[in-house]
């Protein structure tokens, strides 16, 4: 008797639906969902902070761009300059700077006004030149005092001017250490003013000293001080 085999197609087959509550790719739905909103979740602060860095890098370029637009040229020092100096073209430069409506400063365009005006301050090389800055020395400043030497013809340099940093030094006459009137025989200052007279034969040079060093300058006899130039930053 023939035995007949019957042979099931794919067709014949049942089809698994996508959503079938079992399987779905290895996992159940449910997990699958816990999983997309956790990716979710984790990838959130990411998005925030890249954000954050875009509104933070947009308000510093703006902000650059707002102070680059107030830059105004305006003088400054070239190099160190000190009180009753006489300013050269040389002492000043010009600089771009954002400068706030309160602060005085000078306009680039009037540099060849300010040479030969008188530093009434000291200031560093950079500092930005003022309308305060320039003019009547401000002399003697606290802690300080001016002495007037009348000095002859080689007891001082012909170098010797406004801002130059001098050392007053008692030289007694015919060399008596004896009777030098203060055991410390230099001072250290700077000249503030030198005057003379061409029908005189002495040059009156003023010198800011300490108050203590003005009065022993002062102290001394006429004839016996003499003048040492000393470079910028000398003591």
């Amino acid at each position: 008797m023939p035995t007949f085999m019957r042979i099931q197609t794919d067709g014949d087959r049942p089809s698994i639906s996508d959503d079938a509550p079992w399987v779905n790719n290895g996992k159940k739905p449910e997990t699958t969902s816990r999983l997309r909103a956790a990716g979710r979740r984790r990838s959130l602060p990411y998005l925030l902070l890249g954000v954050l860095l875009i509104v933070a890098c947009t308000a510093a370029f703006l902000l650059i761009s707002l102070n680059s637009g107030d830059r105004q040229p305006v003088l400054a020092l070239a190099r160190p300059v000190t009180v009753g100096q006489v300013l050269s073209a040389q002492d000043l430069r010009l600089v771009n700077v954002a400068v706030d409506p309160g602060v005085g400063v000078i306009d680039a365009g009037q540099a060849a006004s300010m040479v030969g005006q008188t530093m009434s301050v000291s200031l560093p090389a950079g500092a930005l030149l003022t309308p305060e800055s320039v003019g009547i020395a401000a002399v003697p400043i606290a802690g300080q005092a001016v002495a007037s030497l009348a000095l002859k013809a080689g007891q001082f340099p012909p170098e010797t001017a406004p801002g130059s940093r001098v050392a007053v030094v008692f030289v007694p006459n015919g060399g008596a250490a004896a009777s030098q009137p203060v055991s410390d025989a230099v001072w250290s200052g700077v000249v503030t003013s030198v005057t003379s007279a061409l029908n005189e034969q002495v040059t009156v040079v003023s010198v800011q000293l300490t108050e203590v060093a003005a009065r022993q300058v002062a102290a001394v006899p006429a004839g016996q001080l003499s003048l040492v130039l000393l470079s910028g930053g000398g003591r």
